[in-house]
């Protein structure tokens, strides 16, 4: 059965316990610098990444996935000094093989096109605010990189992928894409980008974070169920992050993000497919909005969504 991951927060002995008195399972670590080591010598430093691997499991938690250092404009542009990011990147993955992690994702500079977008905080029901974007509110006249740019960028990500595919075979851990967010539809990894990857990369080490709200925002829940079947069957799925959404770039020129209940998707069908392609890793709720009483850390809003996701996972039991 699935599992549920987290941000991992602060990592105090509160923030540890409140995760596992709600009935976490992992932690996702989303920053590429957050492991001491990466802003001292460009990559972690194993025995650190250990002693915080040893202190989340004596909670009954562990890794799920961890987060490379970042891939900037330096590399993505060819400039001199950026094939240190490269050999920074190489160099994390296999410190994380090493302490056990499972899954790594590599970040890119250049993947989305924030001037396309407007991006605001609009109002939900009782007053939450939440993420919104709208194309046609855009105030910048500047268009999507051209085909040769995008060809540029796609030969350079090939380039990183060529050099951490191999040791992700060689050393059993899991290299997991996130798709362009805002997908727009000459993002890199937008919509056939996404796709490219497992044709470009066709290793079973080689796969997705799939993220139902960024790809919902390209195009509702029929292309998150289609896709979910895609992917999933070949086994190419090896994270979830579950967001829900109202309106598509594809159906309203823009979207709002939501609570899980809140949206467009019926969640429940989205674990039914999932659960059909054979999937058992973590649903991450990922964005948590800020709720009424909010404290730092310790949130409603990651308690709501924690509790609804397990509300899924026992109604999917049910009718097994």
């Amino acid at each position: 059965m699935f599992k549920i991951s987290v941000w991992h927060g602060d990592l105090s002995e509160s923030y540890l316990r409140y995760v596992t008195q709600l009935g976490v399972d992992c932690l996702d670590f989303g920053a590429g610098n957050y492991f001491p080591g990466v802003k001292e010598q460009g990559y972690p430093d194993l025995d650190a990444v250990i002693k915080i691997r040893k202190k989340i499991r004596s909670w009954g938690l562990d890794f799920n996935r961890v987060t490379l250092p970042d891939i900037t404009e330096k590399f993505m542009s060819g400039e001199d000094d950026g094939e240190k990011e490269l050999e920074n990147a190489a160099a994390a993955l296999e410190v994380f093989a090493e302490a056990g992690a499972p899954i790594a994702r590599q970040r890119f500079h250049g993947d989305v096109f924030p001037w396309m977008l407007h991006r605001w905080n609009s109002p939900r029901r009782g007053g939450y605010r939440y993420r919104a974007e709208s194309r046609s509110l855009a105030e910048s006249d500047e268009g999507p990189p051209s085909l040769e740019q995008l060809d540029a960028w796609w030969a350079r990500f090939c380039t990183v992928y060529e050099r951490l595919v191999p040791i992700a075979e060689d050393r059993d851990i899991k290299l997991a894409i996130h798709p362009s967010d805002s997908p727009l539809p000459d993002t890199p990894l937008g919509g056939l980008g996404f796709h490219k990857v497992i044709d470009a990369f066709p290793s079973r080490q080689v796969g997705y974070l799939y993220c139902c709200g960024t790809r919902a925002e390209a195009g509702g829940l029929p292309l998150v169920l289609d896709e979910v079947h895609n992917y999933g069957r070949k086994g190419r799925i090896f994270m979830v992050h579950l967001r829900n959404v109202r309106g598509s770039l594809a159906t309203a020129g823009g979207f709002e993000e939501t609570l899980l209940d809140d949206g467009d998707m019926n969640m429940a069908k989205i674990l039914l497919e999932l659960d059909r392609v054979g999937f058992d890793g973590c649903i991450n709720p990922d964005h948590i909005p800020a709720l009424e009483g909010d404290e730092g850390a310790l949130t409603r809003g990651l308690a709501y969504s924690v509790g609804y996701i397990k509300a899924l996972f026992a109604a999917l039991a049910a009718i097994k």
